[in-house]
């Protein structure tokens, strides 16, 4: 009896506990459990036939692409863009005006394709915020050569003080300033000492950035004594450093947020497009582009600093060339060590001076010193010099500060042009007075900045327009015997003093018989 109970037990215990499992499966859910197991037992079974990595990626989660890894540098620099966008009438002004401008955008990406990534990876590699990639585009449109009003210059607009304590050489051969690298790193330099003189705040670093700490620590002061907020929109500051920041904040919002405000800017390959060497030797630029299998243009392109035709005799020497070509170009270097830069040899004539040689030659004399191991200017009759010169026309070197000089005077903005030739004691402000045109108007048309002194012997131009109904021509003169100015001017109803500056007379006592003389003639009062 006690094995029967025994059994019966067990058998009773066993049913409740099938009872149990059949309460948390429905019939359906049953027969898919069925289902499932066989699916499963056949997944088994074909496991040979299936490659792992097909059920691996029914698995995986999708890859989070880094900022570095992305195909274009806005995207990286998108991506890590990090400052507040507070609500604010100037951050919303000028967001507007980038996205009324489009082809403003698209002329910064292209300027800006040979050096963002560059410049993105320096501002990674110090832990900057990546906010600062964008400042280029604020200070100069990314224009590599541009020269501000307040005589402020390249990428990061340095002034001439600034750069100088700031590392940044500045000579006639090399304007650091305007060395992509060099002024990126002190542009990085000094905005970093400014965040520390204020406490961390960026706001405020990027406002001194472009008007000075004193002044911005000056408003912060004036603030705390009125018992105002010091935030950065609290702070009365200059017009053009009240419109700075919000400027840079509402393009990091747009570069951010393209998607969202409609707008494209073209895409900058997130690799490096250019690499930095050095030659350890003065090379003539128009050599260094031979041995970079690339043309003299592109090569000063990428090296503004330059302000002649080869790179600084005592230094620097690096160069910015495209990363493909650098192989090429050292072992081209080393080939020709000694032969980047060609020198004529001169016999020294009568009348002959180290400056007026240095003039000839696009030089200076402390070039031709070193050349010839000359310790002071004394230089002999018969003597031979050896001076160092381009390979090419000048014409070759097409973004050299005399061609770029050039080219900007010849830009017409008037109706006729004149030649002054500067004196002692003269500024632009009394030229600029002396005909009737503006001062500003003045250093534009020479590729100055108001402020900017002028050396004696210096040629600007000036554009002038004609009265109302004047019809004026330019007319050559040959001059003849017995000729004055005054007869001259009165013959052509013009000025003699116009005539003196049209043609660079001042230092000139006497017209010369045969001598051609350039006027600008109103034909309307004269028949010629």
């Amino acid at each position: 009896m006690r094995l029967k109970y025994s059994l019966a037990l067990v058998l009773l215990l066993s049913g409740c506990q099938l009872t149990q499992s059949d309460t948390t499966n429905s019939p359906t859910q049953e027969t898919n459990k069925s289902e499932q197991i066989a699916k499963q037992d056949n997944a088994q079974a074909d496991t040979s036939k299936k490659p792992l990595a097909k059920k691996e990626a029914v698995t995986a989660t999708p890859k989070v692409i880094a900022p570095q890894d992305q195909e274009d540098v806005w995207q990286r620099i998108a991506m890590q863009l990090d400052m507040d966008i507070p609500n604010n009438k100037k951050i919303d002004y000028y967001r507007t005006w980038y996205l009324k401008h489009p082809s403003h955008l698209r002329t910064v990406s292209e300027r800006a394709q040979p050096f963002l990534y560059m410049i993105t990876k320096r501002i990674e590699e110090r832990g900057l915020p990546m906010e600062l990639a964008l400042l280029p585009v604020v200070e100069s449109s990314f224009d590599a050569f541009a020269y501000s009003h307040g005589s402020a210059a390249g990428l990061w607009q340095f002034v001439p003080g600034t750069g100088k304590m700031m590392g940044l050489e500045q000579n006639y051969w090399y304007d650091g300033r305007r060395d992509v690298v060099a002024s990126t790193d002190a542009a990085l330099d000094y905005l970093l000492q400014q965040n520390k003189r204020f406490d961390g705040n960026w706001a405020h670093a990027i406002a001194a950035y472009n008007s000075g700490g004193g002044r911005v620590s000056s408003a912060i002061r004036k603030n705390k004594k009125l018992g105002k907020p010091t935030d950065f929109f609290s702070l009365d500051l200059p017009k053009e450093t009240s419109s700075y920041v919000p400027k840079l904040l509402a393009l990091a919002d747009i570069v951010a947020n393209q998607e969202k405000y409609g707008i494209d800017i073209p895409a900058i390959p997130n690799k490096p497009v250019l690499t930095q060497v050095d030659p350890k030797e003065q090379l003539d630029l128009a050599i260094a582009a031979d041995y970079a299998g690339i043309g003299v243009k592109e090569l000063q392109s990428y090296n503004p600093a330059y302000n002649q035709w080869s790179t600084a005799p005592n230094g620097p020497h690096q160069l910015l060339i495209p990363i493909e070509k650098k192989d090429q170009f050292l072992a081209q270097v080393n080939k020709n060590r000694g032969k980047g830069v060609k020198v004529a040899r001169y016999k020294v004539k009568s009348g002959d001076s180290l400056s007026l040689l240095a003039q000839k030659y696009g030089t200076t004399t402390k070039v031709i010193q070193r050349a010839n191991g000359l310790s002071n200017n004394n230089i002999r009759v018969g003597q031979y010099l050896m001076i160092p010169t381009s390979t090419k026309d000048d014409s070759k070197y097409a973004l050299t500060a005399e061609n770029r000089l050039e080219k900007t005077q010849s830009q017409a903005r008037g109706q006729f042009k004149l030649t002054h030739v500067v004196q002692s004691g003269e500024s632009l402000w009394s030229i600029a007075k002396e005909n009737k045109v503006s001062h500003q108007s003045l250093a534009k048309w020479n590729g100055m900045g108001p402020r900017d002194t002028l050396r004696v012997g210096q040629k600007l131009v000036i554009w002038k327009n004609s009265d109302k109904g004047a019809i004026i021509r330019t007319v050559f003169y040959n001059v003849r015997s017995g000729d004055t100015i005054s007869g001259i001017a009165s013959k052509f109803k013009v000025k003699g003093n116009d005539i003196v500056k049209w043609n660079s007379l001042q230092k000139q006592k006497y017209l010369k018989p045969g001598q051609k003389l350039k006027l600008y003639v109103d034909v309307t009062k004269v028949s010629v």
